[in-house]
């Protein structure tokens, strides 16, 4: 992978833990994906999906037609259809030129228990994005 996807890699907050070596170890288990403005990343309902990292741009998230949420670099998405093996219950728009790392749903189980740090940091964002939703969570 390019010396500046690397450099990416190192200032996005779930891979914060990580050293120089497990970066470049972890660098070759992803596939680069890019989308211009105005595509569909990622459509509710559809199959074989993945786990997608954004390393520059920014995503509309789109729920039955309402855009619900903008993601930015740094976030993840696709990550609860690869974890429960369903189809996406929320579609994805790129809102600006996307660039995005993809771990393809099939390899997303070994990939999370290879990198538990990596894991652990998902899960602090998940829960962040639960306790947004519903203030009254602890």
């Amino acid at each position: 992978m390019a010396d500046h996807i690397l450099g990416r890699l190192k200032r996005l907050g779930v891979f914060a833990d990580l050293t120089e070596p497990e970066l470049n170890a972890l660098a070759g288990e992803f596939q680069e994906r890019s989308f211009p403005e105005g595509s569909w990343v990622l459509r509710q309902e559809a199959q074989n999906t993945g786990l997608f990292i954004i390393i520059d741009g920014e995503v509309g998230v789109v729920v039955d037609g309402e855009e619900r949420a903008k993601l930015t670099t740094g976030s993840f998405f696709g990550e609860i259809s690869v974890l429960l093996a369903e189809p996406p219950t929320a579609s994805v728009v790129a809102r600006t030129p996307l660039k995005c790392l993809v771990i393809p749903a099939g390899r997303t189980e070994e990939f999370l228990l290879a990198h538990p740090r990596v894991m652990y940091r998902m899960l602090q964002t998940e829960a962040r994005r639960l306790k947004t939703a519903d203030p009254t969570r602890d």
